[in-house]
């Protein structure tokens, strides 16, 4: 059956911007806009980023893996995102 609803993502943006989020050292990085709208579509995309930031990722292509995974045309529907 297909979805009633699509959300329009930019995945190479969202990339971006998780990243930035990941390798950024300041506590402030929590007011970022992208954790403020993640906390209201898919929540549990920000523990995700806190166990990347705990690794000490410092590649974006990981960031960049996990969004494929959760968000691109082949997601794997293994992998949780949403809370």
């Amino acid at each position: 059956m297909s979805r009633l609803f699509r959300l329009s993502i930019d995945e190479e943006t969202l990339t971006d911007e998780l990243f930035a989020f990941v390798v950024d050292p300041r506590s402030t990085r929590y007011q970022r806009r992208v954790v403020t709208e993640l906390k209201v579509i898919a929540p549990g995309m920000i523990p995700v980023m806190e166990m990347m930031i705990m690794d000490g990722v410092e590649e974006r292509r990981y960031v960049r893996e996990y969004v494929n995974a959760v968000l691109g045309d082949g997601a794997d529907q293994d992998v949780y995102y949403a809370t």
